[in-house]
């Protein structure tokens, strides 16, 4: 048994990296839909077939806990899969609380009602499903009141990051955020609303200004990760080894994932 985290492709490595720093005693297995990415220009439907067989496959390899870092999962699928698929001895959790507990200065588990934050404008970085989805805004909306979210749909960024064209993904991002402050010109906060933005945080930061504070998930659900197991120690496993399955060609994925990570990755087949 191990603790599963699903992604459409590569970008959910970002939170498998730094789940393994924060918990070195805990296994995990990766699962990465890479046949069917990028999730973010499907429909709802599909988003949720996908990832339900997914995670399916993850309870096969042993994972009660299945992370879904993926924001478009979590915006489109996650609360359809907890209200009417999930059974009861399996938990599946999201990427989006852990981080807007981070801009609400919420501690975890807070579910206090809503209240005035520091943060008023803030600009929302994701794919167009997770945008789509207004996902992000509803669970702000749970935790904070009066904050204006200004949301920028970045089409293409996920692709040229999976086929490591970084100097179109640089390009697309000084794009998306040119085209973001032209409708906030001054936002105080920014969310890299995709676990594959992590790798171009540089990039938004510059694009941004060094005045916008930009929250990048993959420490904070890392964070949030070790709390829960430390509530529910039962879901941590009795594995003792790490696993990558992927949808896509192994050795192709094999390969971009050791330069995402800068170590040896191995995939095999799901």
């Amino acid at each position: 048994m191990a603790v599963g985290i699903f992604d459409s492709g590569l970008g959910g490595l970002t939170v498998l990296d730094a789940a393994e720093k924060r918990m070195p005693d805990v296994p995990f297995v990766y699962f990465g839909d890479n046949a069917h990415t990028p999730y973010g220009v499907r429909d709802a439907d599909d988003i949720y077939n996908l990832t339900t067989q997914g995670v399916e496959r993850l309870w096969e390899a042993g994972c009660d806990l299945v992370i879904l870092a993926c924001n478009t999962a979590s915006a489109a699928a996650l609360r359809r899969m907890q209200e009417s698929w999930l059974p009861e001895n399996k938990r599946v959790l999201g990427v989006f609380v852990p981080l807007i507990e981070a801009l609400t200065e919420r501690e975890w588990g807070d579910n206090s009602p809503p209240r005035e934050v520091a943060v008023k404008h803030v600009a929302l970085f994701a794919t167009p499903a997770t945008v789509s989805s207004r996902a992000f805004q509803r669970e702000l909306a749970f935790r904070a009141i009066g904050v204006d979210v200004e949301a920028q749909p970045c089409g293409g960024v996920v692709d040229a990051i999976e086929d490591g064209d970084e100097i179109l993904a640089e390009a697309l991002v000084r794009s998306h955020v040119d085209a973001l402050k032209r409708r906030m010109p001054k936002p105080e906060a920014a969310i890299l609303g995709c676990t594959h933005y992590p790798l171009m945080a540089k990039q938004f930061q510059e694009a941004l200004g060094a005045d916008v504070k930009v929250y990048s998930q993959a420490d904070l659900v890392a964070e949030s990760l070790a709390d829960y197991l430390t509530r529910r120690p039962n879901l941590k496993g009795s594995g003792t080894e790490s696993m990558f399955l992927t949808t896509g060609d192994p050795a192709r994925v094999s390969s971009r994932a050791t330069q995402f990570l800068r170590r040896k990755i191995t995939f095999t087949a799901a």
